[in-house]
């Protein structure tokens, strides 16, 4: 699209040849080393290989001693009770949900066969818009005892209808209070009272190493029960793949599957502290859940004004590294005069955006965010992402070896919905 003669196309920096390529304030793209993150939804696996080393004929000639058997330790609440599982699960199983979900799918007729002349000779054999049903299954959690439950906004993305099962049998018809595709959160809510609900516990204070537990309906399979740990927190979207979305995973070994998804993740105590979200294609013990913080503040917007606006720039940035400035620079030769050694470099201006009316350009680096220094653009994006819409927000840039001061402010981010 041309733009007026006031204002210049912004410039572009070619990403093509960087280790990792952002999409706009980082929120499209995945990793360059080729990692798939796959979301929860229903679906089917193809069994892994096991793949098996021949010994060689002086290896066969040796005497191999048996490896001793390894049995890994059982999880252990800290009351010491090895089958606080069982107790977790009775206490609160009953709050856990199946949702299935479907959506018609219409194919569009091509444009051409709208031309007049080629009615004329194709008549009623023009081709017929046709549907389809796509259908998947996940779960969910019940936060309100007359009917409000959680689960992953891909779950019931675009859903026609929405079926919640609970674990008695009962089934109700859902209505999709809202969703944030940016967050991956949904509200659901069904007509029924007096259900048992999740106690919330403190997603900022978890540790690596915590016992935890997953509930939900992996390929199908209603009611299933796994257990494992923490493995980490702070998991970044870009870190797994997921760069779309602004959220900090919590990462766990707790076997969850497709049809987890929107199912909770539980301590020994029997909180939830996080939404099963996302596994990593052909990864094992690669688990990715929301924390239960985030899930209730996204809620709880969702509730009130059936959506989450979240503030947005409008840039295309990279982290500088040494290597990072390296092949900038061979790919920009003299065009861009880069000094810093460190920074978020912006690597495109979105037209008409509050990156661009503000006046960051291409090339500038990004020093500090509302006086607080940032190196990464994960940095970037969380300082954004607690900034407020309409707000002016100072942003410090390195600009030819000169510091300047921007003050962008903030718009609601554009989400691209999927489908």
């Amino acid at each position: 699209m041309k733009t007026t003669n006031h204002h210049s196309a912004p410039k572009k920096i070619d990403t093509r040849c960087l280790p990792h390529r952002w999409g706009a304030d980082n929120i499209l793209g995945m990793l360059s080393s080729g990692v798939a993150v796959m979301f929860l939804g229903s679906c089917s696996l193809l069994p892994a290989k096991t793949f098996e080393t021949q010994p060689s004929d002086t290896q066969a000639q040796k005497t191999i001693e048996p490896n001793p058997v390894f049995v890994p330790p059982r999880i252990i609440s800290s009351s010491g009770d090895p089958n606080f599982i069982v107790k977790v699960v009775q206490q609160v199983g009953t709050a856990v949900v199946r949702i299935d979900s479907s959506r018609t799918i219409t194919s569009r007729v091509p444009d051409e066969f709208n031309d007049p002349l080629l009615r004329r000779f194709f008549g009623d054999a023009t081709p017929q818009p046709r549907q389809r049903v796509e259908r998947g299954s996940g779960s969910g959690f019940i936060i309100n005892s007359s009917g409000q439950i959680v689960t992953n906004s891909h779950v019931v993305d675009g859903a026609d209808r929405v079926t919640v099962t609970l674990k008695d049998g009962r089934t109700f018809d859902g209505k999709v209070l809202g969703e944030d595709p940016v967050t991956d959160v949904a509200t659901i809510k069904i007509d029924a009272n007096n259900l048992p609900t999740l106690s919330v516990g403190n997603s900022d204070a978890l540790q690596p190493g915590e016992a935890v537990i997953a509930i939900g309906n992996p390929l199908g399979l209603n009611n299933t029960v796994t257990s494992g740990i923490i493995s980490a927190t702070g998991r970044s979207g870009s870190d797994i793949g997921a760069s779309d979305k602004r959220v900090d995973y919590i990462q766990t070994d707790a076997a969850i599957n497709p049809g987890n998804s929107g199912g909770p993740l539980l301590n020994t105590r029997g909180q939830v502290i996080a939404m099963n979200t996302a596994i990593i294609r052909g990864a094992q013990g690669l688990g990715f859940a929301i924390p239960i913080n985030t899930v209730q503040k996204i809620a709880q917007e969702l509730i009130a004004k059936g959506k989450v606006d979240h503030p947005y720039l409008g840039v295309q940035m990279v982290t500088l590294t040494p290597e990072n400035k390296e092949r900038i620079k061979n790919l920009g030769g003299d065009r861009l005069n880069i000094t810093a050694d460190d920074g978020v470099l912006l690597v495109e201006i979105v037209p008409r955006s509050p990156a661009s009316v503000a006046g960051l350009r291409v090339g500038d680096v990004i020093k500090s965010i509302n006086s607080q220094p940032v190196t990464k653009i994960e940095e970037v994006q969380k300082l954004v992402e607690k900034s407020k819409i309409g707000t002016k927000l100072p942003i410090e840039v390195e600009r030819n070896g000169q510091i300047v001061q921007v003050g962008v402010q903030p718009a609601p981010l554009p989400v691209r919905r999927e489908g």
